[in-house]
């Protein structure tokens, strides 16, 4: 009877056990998905990472062109291959490539990644994004070497423009909720409308004093004129209503019904076009509150 009583007692031990194990895998597994499909619209808002695709190819396998003034370079596969993309580093890892510009050997990033502004991303913010990287389908493609007609050192290089030029941000345990508050989020450090539409210098400084003013096809990114966002109402957009700016976003159509074209009409099909009504108005209000500056791009 003993060892009867014994064995019925270790059976259920063992129940018992099988089963509290089966809830807390269950629960973190439901906790990881919830987590990436956070990421997944964190991904949307920054547009789908669309510099990570190349036009017309398999998405998120890098390898797309972008001209520096030493040569070319190209960006990476993001995907979870584990020979050429994402898939053999670790969480912190992606984090420190996101926010520092540090790859998984140490090495440094061309600030052509915006590393300096995803630096002000919310950690809850980054963590779901970082989970949602972890689900895209593993595809192998090497990305290409960096192309240079000049003498130049990443590792000596980067850091020096960073030294001078960078600026980094303490980023928020949470992100703002709403209102303009998580418009000037979403603009400066998520969908990174700041990085795109304030012109730069020959070495890819931004003029801060030109925010948001856009750029001309000679200076614009991949030789691509970049329209004034600021509310100036002769070359901005200050005759634009916020319902417009936030249409825009979610559509591509603009108030007098053409289409956007170009970088802009990538980053919408990718990824903007899935952001929330709320985030494009969000975004639309902060514009609208912005100085306006009269700077004509074409």
């Amino acid at each position: 009877m003993r060892i009867r009583l014994h064995t019925k007692i270790i059976c259920l031990l063992f129940l018992l056990g099988s089963f509290f194990a089966f809830t807390v895998t269950g629960h973190a597994q439901a906790d990881n998905k919830e987590l990436a499909a956070k990421g997944q619209y964190i991904f949307a808002l920054a547009g789908g990472c669309a510099c990570h695709t190349v036009p017309k190819e398999t998405e998120n396998a890098g390898g797309r062109a972008f001209p520096i003034p030493f040569g070319t370079v190209y960006s990476t596969n993001i995907t979870q291959d584990k020979e050429t993309g994402l898939g053999s580093w670790t969480d912190q890892q992606i984090h420190d490539a996101l926010v520092k510009g540090i790859r998984s050997d140490g090495s440094r990033i061309l600030p052509v990644m915006p590393y300096e502004a995803y630096s002000g991303m919310a950690r809850e913010d980054l963590t779901a994004l970082i989970a949602y990287l972890r689900t895209l389908k593993p595809v192998k493609k090497a990305t290409p070497q960096l192309k240079s007609w000049a003498p130049f050192n990443r590792s000596l290089g980067a850091p020096l423009w960073l030294k001078v030029f960078g600026r980094f941000s303490d980023p928020p345990a949470q992100a703002p909720k709403s209102g303009i508050e998580r418009g000037r989020y979403l603009v400066e450090h998520v969908s990174l409308c700041s990085d795109c539409h304030t012109p730069r210098n020959f070495i890819g400084v931004p003029n801060r004093s030109l925010y948001l003013a856009g750029a001309n096809k000679k200076i614009g990114p991949l030789g691509q004129e970049v329209p004034n966002i600021t509310p100036d109402k002769e070359t901005g957009i200050g005759e634009w209503k916020r319902e417009e700016i936030a249409a825009v976003l979610l559509t591509g159509t603009k108030p007098d019904l053409d289409n956007i074209q170009g970088l802009m009409a990538e980053v919408i099909e990718h990824g903007f076009k899935n952001m929330t009504k709320e985030d494009a108005l969000a975004i639309a209000d902060y514009l609208k509150s912005v100085p306006a500056i009269k700077n004509k791009t074409e």
